[in-house]
């Protein structure tokens, strides 16, 4: 597939041209990577292009033609290489079948861009355009890119995700290291790379359902083990969570739980992964009763801070954004509403707080904590 001039790239559709692509790229070059997936009827997202760029030079590697995962491992999964990305939580969810542990080093520019003082959040155009002065053009955002061949528009507009991340890594490079922010950029990168990686899913899913907060133990406890079953058997089956059970339905069957399949199965109408076998093994959950090893193995759902609680939120806020302003960081970077509103509740330091969070903020918060 041709390319216009400004953003050529090879098109890579065989293991071969993918192995002499690599092989011209030093062990511990900062390579630009990005990827195209869909993820409209599945759990897991469907990998449909991989785009890759390194000194000038910019690749598209077709994964439906065959199997990249062994020729990547080598350079981005165990070598000193760099691999940059930006916003990269949903691309390293959707590598995890090719790079297990995620790259080896990740420099997430987006994560990058905030502790240079650029803003939260900041979307790869608008960081193109602050530190290039290009404006991209994003016309092919929710095109097919499981579709072949691709058209010379997707292929333009695939390789310019890549074609712009070498001069945005050099210059936030050098801005990290003028505030003396890279150690803590690297961490929060790994620490994004850590949750990517993570397998079996998050074994208290319940504690964010925050409207069951004020239930009794034994139905927080029935609504993890829903939680615990949709999310394995969505896993199982490829489908999205809610269309085996929503939010909704889920804390409306495990506050007031069917007494027959058949009320099971007009509370549970329109969801349309829960066929009849998912629909047995849900009622089997819901009947069986809950025991004291399964209510103490549930973590309790923090409520929304009230009180001298909700007091204490306040002066918290105030000391993380006046902390903010001294370091020059997004107050949302620095400590997340939602971790703060855990621990003035729990009074259990967030392991979102970890790291270098905790050295600039434990002490001050918890000298605020209420009582």
């Amino acid at each position: 597939m041709s390319l216009p001039e400004t953003t050529a790239a090879d098109w890579i559709d065989h293991p071969d041209a993918l192995q002499a692509w690599l092989a011209g790229i030093p062990a511990d070059a900062a390579v630009g990577l990005d990827t195209e997936f869909m993820r409209r009827n599945t759990f897991y997202p469907q990998l449909a292009l991989l785009q890759l760029g390194w000194d000038g030079r910019h690749a598209l590697i077709d994964p439906l033609a065959f199997g990249i995962g062994d020729a990547l491992q080598p350079l981005l999964g165990n070598g000193p290489a760099i691999t940059v990305m930006h916003s990269a939580s949903e691309d390293l969810e959707t590598l995890a079948p090719l790079l297990p542990e995620g790259p080896h080093i990740l420099f997430d520019t987006q994560i990058a861009a905030a502790f240079a003082g650029m803003g939260l959040g900041m979307s790869y155009r608008a960081l193109v355009a602050e530190l290039t002065g290009v404006e991209l053009d994003k016309g092919e955002t929710r095109s097919d890119w499981l579709q072949r061949p691709l058209t010379t528009a997707q292929c333009s507009y695939a390789a310019l995700d890549v074609v712009y991340l070498k001069t945005i890594h050099e210059q936030l490079v050098r801005r990290l290291q003028q505030r003396d922010r890279s150690d803590w950029h690297a961490e929060d990168c790994a620490r994004l790379k850590r949750r990517a990686s993570r397998r079996d899913g998050e074994p208290q899913p319940q504690r964010a359902m925050r409207g069951a907060a004020d239930w009794h133990a034994s139905q927080q406890a029935l609504l993890r083990r829903l939680l615990l079953w949709r999310d394995r058997s969505a896993r199982r089956l490829d489908v999205p969570r809610p269309w085996l059970l929503d939010d909704t339905l889920a804390m409306s069957l495990a506050q007031q739980p069917p007494t027959t399949l058949s009320h099971l199965e007009q509370r549970s109408r329109g969801q349309r992964a829960l066929r009849s076998a998912q629909r047995n093994e849900l009622f089997e959950l819901l009947a069986t009763a809950v025991s004291a090893e399964e209510i103490a193995a549930t973590a309790h759902i923090p409520a929304h801070p009230q009180g001298e609680a909700k007091k204490a939120l306040g002066a918290m806020k105030q000391v993380v954004d006046a902390l903010a302003v001294e370091l020059d960081l997004p107050p949302g970077l620095l400590c997340p509403r939602k971790a703060l509103e855990e621990y003035v509740v729990t009074a259990e330091w967030p392991d979102l707080l970890e790291g270098w969070r905790h050295e600039v903020l434990h002490e001050r918060l918890t000298a605020l904590l209420p009582g």
